[in-house]
């Protein structure tokens, strides 16, 4: 690995004292008081003051019916998808999934936990291609795989690094071939769309909708998410079933399957602390992409991009993407990555070992899910149509993988909103002298 404190390029800079996060959580003391209720009152578990009042306030929030707090944001995925997949074709074997036999349409570039329960319900996820313009879901991605598999009837939808994708395109797709969207907001809470001329909050966009309360989101309850509709029949199935479907028997009685997935009245107390704090972190989160974006505007790079006109993002990540012509040389296997230094080019691995060795934090962009070596067999579609096996030694490949593209030359850029501006001043620093 470089060298990167004893190089000339890099003299003057110095380690920080304290790491930068990519996007750690941020406490603010209200936290530990509702955590301190819980522990006195003796309700610990899942039941209690704080998981009724997170609900009603979130609900309240996104301007939906009902919430339902739950373990995980993969929990309330999996119960979205489950239960999407129960609506189209009806309740499932216990010893089968719901989707068993059926294909989905997911969004290509995020993290697994979106797709994960696909699989976890017997589906097959296809794989729709990004567009440039949001780096979410493609809509002629999409209605190129409604041609190819128009039995298909579900669509998993991610908003990647707090930015709402082109939803208006997206749900008239939907409607005109009668499927359901389940919307995953982990990484977008607070983010508004404008949809019909109404702004509104993503994680109501879809039939059924979840977010995270991961530690790293933009509020923590260090683990937990929830799931929202305005079905109060779907809500309490939801209820239902991540509470193991226990039936209302004086014993343990059983008629599905069920699962362990209820958040902690613990938990919730975090959440109930961090919620008056939302609109105070997207704001900081808002500074820190319009100093990157003024801070490297001289570079050859452009900022992960949002439709100002129809979108309010949460500015989550702020993340980066090298121009082509700016790219250095570089290789990336399974697990490992190899770069060169090239004067006035610089790619994502060499800035990310130069952020890390001063002591901040970055990470590539998700690396698309039909690259992944558990979905390698999965269907893959581009706006140009069916995206796997596209050459051959007779044929040059044809098309543009959008979101193979932005892996390959995006990051993401130490987005802390406890980072002061110094210290982003350093990082911009830093990333600078990657292109000397």
């Amino acid at each position: 690995m470089e060298d990167f404190k004893s190089n000339p390029d890099f003299q003057g800079i110095t380690p920080f004292r304290s790491k930068v996060w990519l996007s750690s959580p941020t406490m603010h003391g209200e936290e530990q008081w509702w955590v301190d209720q819980a522990i006195q009152s003796n309700w610990v578990s899942t039941v209690g003051e704080n998981i009724d009042e997170i609900e009603r306030v979130m609900a309240e929030i996104l301007g939906v019916k009902h919430a339902v707090a739950l373990s995980a944001g993969t929990a309330a995925l999996h119960l979205a998808t489950k239960l999407a997949g129960e609506k189209l074709y009806g309740q499932a074997r216990p010893d089968r999934g719901v989707l068993w036999n059926r294909k989905v349409f997911c969004s290509d570039l995020t993290f697994d936990a979106s797709i994960n329960p696909v699989a976890y319900e017997d589906g097959e996820a296809v794989f729709i291609d990004t567009e440039y313009d949001t780096w979410n879901m493609s809509p002629a991605a999409l209605e190129k795989a409604f041609e190819q598999y128009p039995e298909t009837r579900l669509i998993v939808l991610a908003h990647l690094y707090g930015t709402p994708g082109k939803m208006e395109e997206i749900k008239k797709i939907a409607d005109e071939h009668d499927a359901l969207i389940v919307e995953d907001a982990a990484e977008s809470l607070g983010a508004k769309y404008k949809l019909n001329g109404q702004w509104v909050e993503t994680g109501t966009l879809g039939r059924y909708n979840a977010v995270s309360f991961n530690g790293n989101k933009i509020i923590t309850g260090s683990s937990g998410g929830m799931f929202f509709t305005d079905s109060r029949e779907d809500a309490d199935k939801v209820r239902k079933w991540s509470t193991q479907s226990r039936e209302a028997a004086p014993w343990y009685q059983h008629e599905e399957i069920g699962y362990n997935y209820r958040m902690s009245n613990i938990v919730a107390g975090i959440v109930r602390g961090q919620i008056p704090y939302l609109q105070e972190h997207i704001e900081q989160k808002k500074e820190i992409y319009r100093r990157y974006q003024e801070g490297l505007k001289d570079l050859p790079v452009s900022m992960n991009p949002f439709d100002v006109s129809r979108s309010q993002p949460n500015f989550w990540l702020s993340c980066m993407l090298i121009d082509e012509a700016a790219m250095a040389m570089h290789c990336r296997g399974e697990k490992e990555e190899l770069w060169i230094h090239e004067s006035g080019k610089a790619s994502p691995g060499e800035i990310l070992d130069a952020l890390a060795a001063f002591g901040a934090e970055g990470r590539p962009i998700w690396k698309p899910m039909h690259m992944q070596p558990v979905y390698r067999t999965n269907p893959f579609v581009t706006a140009a149509g069916n995206g796997r096996g596209r050459s051959n030694a007779y044929i040059r490949g044809t098309g543009v993988d959008v979101g193979a593209d932005i892996f390959r030359r995006g990051l993401c850029l130490p987005s802390d909103n406890k980072m002061t501006a110094g210290q982003q001043e350093v990082v911009i620093d830093i990333i600078h002298r990657c292109f000397r």
